[in-house]
């Protein structure tokens, strides 16, 4: 299968190529501040040289520039700091207070190294208001304990905070790896601009899918450098690529329709379900187009657009492995990912469809893809597979749906020991054996949980441009539950 690496949109490419693209009078400000306070880069500087940074906060991190000392702009970040995925106000704040100004620090002839300014401020402010809680009454054992405390706080606090800021925070520096993920940044600050332009749930999606690539991409170049990473740097830098040119595509054809601007509210594109009849105008089935990219060794998944809206998928998804199939020339379909909902079809043998959903979504986390073994695990081995309900016809059910195009789905082409993997149960191993060596190598629980992980890299990637479709018609769920 041939993987095709996208040329990025005009306006991806022009992010982040000079500090403050979109506010070119911020860096001047910044500049001249640099040259009257802070050391410069120049043709002086040495490796021990600390140049002042300009941090430019984004949405997704910051990038820290140098200030050079010719007049003219930098094109490599020094720095380049990538907030958590999912980052709460708390951990946003922890972004601003990282970017601070460095704080001015003052030497002391009759002590190592410097305090900082605000130390020598407070301890100033404490021994005079020390003084005069003591001439009113204030007990010495209360005021001197304070008066010493408050510097050692100004000292030492701020730096305690920086461990705790940094845990939400991966930094990269470096010119090799800092130049790698500033194409990555200017991709995915293509993203958060088309999502903040648009409530379409897709182009939100791709934000989401977007940063979670950046987040991996700088734990990559963070512990290793840029060419032992380079496969999964490649492999990021892929995705990322296909999600800008996807949204590009979105975007034009938004354009195109004149159903959504800048400024203005579209209707969302996956409200959630089950939906009751006629309530619910989707892309007849026929015309849908089906997921059928094999995900096998060294290659990625193609990008699939689709014009049609879609239902919201539910958050659990459902992972069965089957007799392989080979719907084109040489790929190989032996695994299938569907929304949680599909079971709910009413073409899928209920009610075993229905229990075996109600078992799938019950305490699972948002997102998470469980595997039929799972289920068979938790349903003792299998022993109570008879109380649940025939999972080989409901199976078989789901195939012949995805077959008529009746639901979307995942399909992959999973290599033998990673199918194996996901055949086992959360707690097996699998044990192989190399027939030119004769040597054995066992699969631990942690390989297994590695192959979910990069499923659910594909699947984020194909439902950041269009969610699974669980289908029409479907039934309720047992007692009210749903996955969504």
């Amino acid at each position: 299968m041939t993987d095709t690496l996208h040329t990025p949109p005009p306006t991806a490419a022009a992010h982040h190529a000079r500090p403050f693209t979109r506010n070119p009078q911020r860096w001047e400000k910044e500049r001249a501040r640099a040259l009257r306070t802070g050391h410069v880069r120049d043709h002086t500087c040495s490796a021990a040289c600390e140049p002042v940074l300009v941090h430019e906060r984004t949405w997704w991190g910051w990038l820290a520039w140098t200030v050079p000392g010719d007049g003219s702009l930098p094109e490599i970040p020094h720095q380049i700091g990538v907030l958590t995925p999912a980052a709460t106000r708390t951990q946003r704040l922890a972004l601003r207070w990282l970017t601070r100004r460095p704080a001015r620090r003052i030497a002391v002839d009759t002590l190592p190294g410097s305090l900082r300014f605000a130390t020598a401020a407070v301890a100033v402010i404490s021994l005079l208001v020390g003084l005069f809680a003591t001439r009113h009454g204030v007990p010495v054992d209360v005021t001197v304990p304070a008066m010493l405390l408050a510097p050692l706080l100004a000292e030492h606090l701020p730096d305690l905070l920086d461990a705790w800021a940094r845990e939400h925070v991966r930094t990269v520096e470096g010119d090799g790896a800092c130049r790698y993920l500033q194409r990555l940044a200017a991709l995915h600050s293509y993203l958060v601009q088309a999502a903040a332009g648009s409530d379409r749930y897709e182009l939100g999606r791709s934000a989401e899918v977007g940063q979670n690539l950046l987040w991996d991409a700088a734990g990559l170049v963070q512990t290793r450098d840029t060419r032992s990473a380079s496969d999964g740097l490649i492999a990021r830098e892929r995705l990322m690529l296909q999600l800008a040119d996807q949204v590009d595509q979105i975007l034009k054809r938004t354009a195109e329709d004149g159903t959504a601007g800048a400024n203005q509210a579209s209707t969302p594109a996956r409200p959630a379900g089950p939906y009751p009849p006629g309530a619910r105008h989707t892309t007849h089935p026929a015309r849908r187009v089906a997921r059928n990219q094999p995900l096998q060794k060294g290659t990625l998944p193609m990008p699939q657009s689709e014009p049609g809206q879609a239902v919201r998928s539910l958050d659990v998804y459902f992972l069965f492995a089957h007799e392989p199939c080979y719907p084109a020339a040489a790929q190989e379909i032996n695994t299938t990912v569907v929304a949680a909902a599909s079971l709910l079809h009413p073409c899928v043998r209920q009610p075993d469809g229905a229990r075996i959903h109600d078992r799938l979504v019950r305490g699972r986390r948002p997102g998470e893809i469980v595997p039929l073994s799972t289920l068979t695990h938790e349903l003792d081995g299998g022993a109570r597979w008879p109380e649940v309900g025939d999972w080989e016809a409901v199976t078989e059910d789901l195939l012949h749906l995805i077959r008529d195009r009746a639901c979307d789905a995942l399909s992959l082409g999973l290599p033998d020991i990673a199918r194996a993997l996901v055949c086992a149960g959360p707690r097996s191993e699998v044990r192989a054996v190399d027939p030119t060596t004769g040597r054995h190598r066992a699969y631990a629980p942690a390989d297994r949980i590695e192959v979910l992980v990069e499923v659910g890299k594909h699947l984020a990637w194909a439902e950041a441009g269009s969610p699974l479709w669980p289908g029409d018609g479907l039934l309720s769920p047992l007692n009210s539950v749903d996955g969504s």
